[in-house]
C-alpha cells in the first residue's frame, strides 16, 4: 500500500483554506515577540524591562494555554476563538501606541503584556484538532501533522526576518501592530472556514476513556509520558539555542551561530517531511522516545564538535529529530482524548514544549560560565536521554507482564 502523498492532505475538503488561515494567524506568533521586545527596549532604554516584560507576556501565553484550549473544547471555536484573537489584538495595538515614542512606563507594559499574554489565542492546537477531524486515516492523519509542524517552523524562521525589514523601514511598534493584523485576518478566516463546525460541541456525559476524567494528566499515561518526554525534548532545544552561541564563541567563529542555527531550522524541516512521508511499523509509543533519545545523543555530541563545520553537522543531525518528535506527540495526544479534548490534549503538548525550552535556555544560560561547555552539553541532552530511558523501560516491563509496547507512551 502506498503512503498518500502532501498534496492529498490539502486536497481534502477545506483543508488548504483552513490550513492558509492558520498559518496567516500563526504568523503572528514568529513576529510578536522579537518586535515586542525590540518596541520595548527602545520604548525604555532598557533591556532589563525589555526582558522582564517579555517574560510576563511568555509565561502567561505558555501557562495558560491548556485553559484556553479548554475553552475552545467547550464552546468550539466559532465561539471562543473570536474573543480571545480580538482582544490579543487589541492589546498588541495597545503595546504597539504605547511602545511608539520613548518613555512609557515599564510597569504599564508589563500588564499589557501579561494580559496580551493571557489572551493568545490557541491557533495551533485548534489546527491539530481540524486535522483530527478533517482527515480520519490515520496514515494521512501523520502526514497533516508533518506538514503542519513543518510549516510552522518555517514561520519561526520567516518571522524574526519580516520584523528585521519592518524595524528598518518603520520601526518595532509597527512589526508589533503588523502581528496585531495577522492574528486578527488569521483567526477571523479560521472560524469562518467551512472546515470549522458551528454551534456547540456536543460532549457526552458518562463516557469510557480519558474524556470523561476531564483529561488529567494523571489520568491518562499516555498523555502524561507523551507530555514530559516533550518537556524534555525542548529543554533540550532550548538549551541547544544558547549552547551554540556560546560553542561558536569558544571557537573564535561568533559570526557562524547563524549557520549553525539554520542548519537546526532547516534539518528539522527535512525530519518533519520524511517523518510524514515514510511508513513506519513501530508503535507511536516506541517512536517518541528513541527520537528523544536522538536528539539527546546528538546534542551531547555537539560538546565535542572540533571545529564549526563538525558542530554544524552535529546539530543538523540533532535538528531532524525535533520535527519528528513533536508530530509523534501531537499524534499520541489526539489518541489520547475524543473530540471533547482534542484541543487541551494537543495543547499540554505545546505548553510543555515551551516550558521546557524556556527553562533550558535559562538553566543552561547560568551553567556555561560555571562548567566546561562539554559537560553543559552532557547535562543538557540529560533530561531527553533519562526520559526516553524510562518510558521504554517501562514499555518493555508493561509488555513482559502481558501489556503491548504500544501502551508504553
Amino acid at each position: 500500500m502506498s503512503t498518500p502523498s502532501y498534496a492529498a492532505v490539502l486536497r481534502v475538503p477545506h483543508a488548504a483554506r483552513a490550513f492558509a488561515a492558520a498559518l496567516t494567524g500563526r504568523l503572528s506568533y514568529g513576529i510578536a515577540p522579537l518586535a515586542l521586545l525590540l518596541a520595548v527596549k527602545d520604548a525604555t532604554g532598557s533591556y532589563s524591562a525589555a526582558g522582564g516584560v517579555m517574560a510576563l507576556f511568555g509565561a502567561a501565553s505558555v501557562l495558560l494555554t491548556p485553559a484556553r484550549a479548554g475553552l475552545i473544547d467547550r464552546y468550539g471555536p466559532r465561539r471562543a476563538l473570536p474573543p480571545m484573537a480580538g482582544l490579543y489584538a487589541v492589546l498588541l495595538t495597545v503595546l504597539a501606541l504605547a511602545t511608539w515614542r520613548p518613555g512609557a512606563s515599564a510597569l504599564v507594559l508589563g500588564a499589557l503584556a501579561t494580559a496580551a499574554g493571557a489572551c493568545t489565542p490557541p491557533l495551533g492546537p485548534v489546527m491539530r484538532t481540524l486535522w483530527s477531524d478533517l482527515v480520519p486515516d490515520r496514515e494521512l492523519l501523520r502526514r497533516a501533522y508533518s506538514l503542519d509542524g513543518v510549516a510552522e517552523e518555517l514561520l519561526y524562521v520567516t518571522g524574526p526576518l519580516v520584523v528585521g525589514v519592518m524595524v528598518t523601514a518603520t520601526g518595532p511598534a509597527a512589526a508589533v501592530l503588523a502581528g496585531a493584523v495577522l492574528i486578527a485576518v488569521g483567526a477571523g478566516a479560521l472560524v469562518t472556514s467551512p472546515a470549522v463546525p458551528r454551534g456547540k460541541p456536543v460532549h457526552r456525559t458518562g463516557a469510557d476513556g480519558p474524556a470523561a476524567t476531564g483529561l488529567r494528566l494523571s489520568a491518562v499515561p499516555a498523555l502524561r509520558r507523551a507530555v514530559l518526554v516533550t518537556a524534555a525534548v525542548g529543554l533540550c532545544l532550548g538549551a541547544l539555542d544558547l549552547l551554540a552561541v556560546a560553542l561558536t564563541e569558544a571557537m573564535h567563529r561568533a559570526s557562524a551561530v547563524s549557520w549553525v542555527l539554520a542548519a537546526l531550522s532547516a534539518s528539522s524541516a527535512v525530519g518533519g517531511l520524511a517523518y510524514g512521508a515514510l511508513r513506519w511499523r513501530a508503535p507511536l509509543g516506541v517512536r517518541l522516545p528513541v527520537m528523544a533519545a536522538g536528539l539527546g545523543g546528538a546534542v551531547a555530541a555537539a560538546g565535542l564538535a572540533g571545529n564549526v563545520y563538525v558542530l554544524i553537522a552535529v546539530v543538523g543531525v540533532a535538528g531532524l529529530f525535533v520535527a519528528p518528535a513533536l508530530t509523534t506527540a501531537y499524534l499520541i495526544a489526539d489518541e489520547s482524548a475524543d473530540a471533547a479534548r482534542r484541543t487541551r490534549a494537543g495543547a499540554w503538548v505545546n505548553t510543555a514544549f515551551n516550558a521546557g525550552s524556556s527553562g533550558g535556555t535559562a538553566a543552561v544560560g547560568l551553567l556555561v560560565d560555571r562548567l566546561p561547555l562539554a559537560l553543559c552539553c552532557a547535562v543538557a541532552a540529560a533530561p531527553a536521554l533519562l526520559c526516553a530511558a524510562a518510558v521504554l523501560g517501562g514499555g518493555v516491563r508493561r509488555s513482559r507482564a502481558g501489556t503491548e509496547v504500544v501502551d508504553a507512551v
